[in-house]
């Protein structure tokens, strides 16, 4: 398991480097980048004894923070993303909110919901979760956990699952985006948790989300 794990980073990380130009097309600057994340990857898991799969996560971002640095690093993070999404927030596309504990959370809202009994992202949210990927990227020392939600409509056998899916679809999307994928969790919360009431159709929208927690890698 704990090798799968390592492996499938190294994959991950190699194939996204090499998709576009190959690794014989590729500068040795690029090639560099590529190879000191796998042996940071390695290095981490070698490392954090306890937790090998958090070990190979802090190699493969470039280290965790240490308690000091954990504020100023999440503050600039949310100052970056109230600016970078100013008008989405605006528009009230999305949420933005950060914790005592300083951990960020970026919270659909219903322009860009799903439909009912649906896990495809409106072509309307791209563009806003564009913005989102620029800046997780930029602040490689968190991990995100993605969150789907649905309404009260159905059966929680099939709400599970959707809600599963509607997190799983921004995974992915992030991912496509230059996130890494081992920084991401998924997990469907079905109908349990609404914003609003369930009894009107824009209570039902609102609910019908997807959250992204971000909180720090520390050491």
């Amino acid at each position: 398991m704990k090798k799968t794990l390592l492996a499938g980073l190294a994959i991950t990380l190699a194939v996204s480097g090499c998709a576009n130009t190959g690794w014989d097309g590729m500068s040795n600057t690029q090639k560099g980048a590529i190879l000191g994340t796998l042996g940071g990857a390695a290095a981490g898991a070698a490392i954090n004894h306890k937790n090998r799969g958090k070990g190979a996560l802090i190699g493969a971002v470039g280290g965790a923070l240490a308690g000091s640095a954990v504020g100023y690093y999440m503050d600039q993070q949310k100052r970056d993303l109230d600016t970078n999404l100013a008008s989405e927030v605006q528009a009230g596309n999305i949420i933005i909110q950060q914790y005592s504990d300083k951990s960020i959370k970026v919270t659909m809202t219903s322009t860009t919901a799903f439909d009912t009994n649906s896990y495809s992202i409106k072509s309307g949210f791209y563009p806003t979760l564009n913005k989102i990927a620029n800046t997780l990227t930029k602040y490689p020392k968190t991990t995100l956990a993605i969150s789907g939600h649905t309404d009260n409509q159905g059966s929680d056998a099939i709400n599970k699952p959707l809600s599963e899916n509607r997190a799983m679809a921004v995974s992915n999307y992030l991912a496509g985006k230059g996130v890494i994928p081992e920084r991401m969790s998924v997990v469907g919360r079905g109908r349990f948790e609404p914003r609003a009431s369930n009894m009107t159709e824009e209570g039902r929208r609102l609910n019908r989300r997807v959250e992204i927690l971000i909180a720090p890698i520390t050491e």
